[in-house]
């Protein structure tokens, strides 16, 4: 009887301690990833707030300043706002192209065609390639005087500018390149788009007689808006954080033409080595994102069909 006894108790005390593992191993599996982002996310984020208050240079001790650093920002440092203009007509360049190139380009590589998975793949290698050898192989592209673009301009007796010196076209040269670059992805979205929408739509359109136009533009288009919507969001957002082709590819220059957010936050922090200065640099930006995205989603309640 009291081994019984004691066999019972030894079996509900298993028990208890499998079930308290079963409460309690999710939390261990979970934690490598929470540690992941609290070391990695959360811990810079707030490094990131308390530096933009004081004065660093990476070598001597913080100093406290308050608001010294955002109060220089924007009233004393004009090249912030050149450079905060930059970056607002960048994204000029880049949004529209980048919201309808990859529309057509889906809408094409939708349809049965011969080796249409080969042509995906091929607008999506851009996005893996390296931005170092992207850079480096559209530098010579646009050099003014060996860049295959200019040879090709020749063709039609068109003497092409010094694409990256020439103030005035250095700026769209770059744009360009990112709009090509993230074709491929955005295409891909559509893509997924595309795929969802019902075929019976189509076919109900047709027999009322309208056309392929009819139904890409009556059809196609308002049931992709929350595509459209999201590649519109994440392009801005994307835009405003370039750094990889600007520092390959113009460094700024010339004369602080392509001089874009990102790329000026670099030079304070690691080429002026002002870490508090750069880091009210960036809480600015997240705040000037910040707003652009609220707009956007308000603006999306007049444009946009879930």
């Amino acid at each position: 009887m009291a081994q019984t006894q004691a066999l019972t108790r030894l079996v509900a005390k298993t028990k208890a301690n499998n079930i308290r593992w079963h409460r309690y191993e999710g939390y261990l599996f979970v934690a490598p990833l929470i540690v992941g982002i609290v070391a990695f996310i959360f811990l810079p984020i707030a490094a990131s707030l308390y530096m933009s208050f004081n004065k660093w240079d990476m070598v001597s001790p913080p100093e406290l300043v308050g608001l010294k650093n955002y109060a220089r920002l924007v009233s004393r440092d004009r090249l912030f706002w050149k450079v905060l203009g930059n970056t607002f007509r960048y994204a000029g360049w880049i949004i529209v192209p980048s919201v309808i190139f990859p529309l057509i380009l889906a809408a094409l590589l939708d349809r049965p065609i011969r080796l249409r998975y080969l042509y995906r793949l091929a607008f999506f290698l851009p996005l893996v390639t390296s931005v170092v050898a992207v850079g480096l192989m559209f530098r010579w592209l646009y050099d003014g005087e060996f860049g295959f673009v200019n040879f090709v301009l020749s063709w039609v007796r068109i003497d092409g500018p010094n694409w990256l010196i020439d103030p005035f076209w250095a700026m769209p040269a770059v744009a360009m390149v990112t709009v090509w670059q993230g074709l491929g992805y955005n295409m891909v979205l559509y893509l997924a788009g595309l795929q969802g929408i019902p075929d019976h739509l189509h076919e109900a359109a047709t027999i009322d007689g309208a056309g392929p136009f009819s139904r890409f533009f009556r059809i196609t288009i308002p049931l992709l808006t929350p595509t459209m919507f999201f590649i519109l969001v994440m392009s801005v957002i994307g835009t405003f954080q370039t750094f990889g082709l600007i520092y390959v590819m113009t460094q700024g220059g010339p004369i602080n033409s392509t001089n874009v957010y990102i790329y000026y936050l670099w030079q304070m922090a690691f080429g002026s080595s002002k870490m508090g200065y750069a880091s009210a640099m960036a809480w600015i930006l997240a705040l000037v994102i910040f707003t652009i995205t609220m707009i956007q989603v308000r603006l999306a309640r007049l444009w946009v069909h879930y």
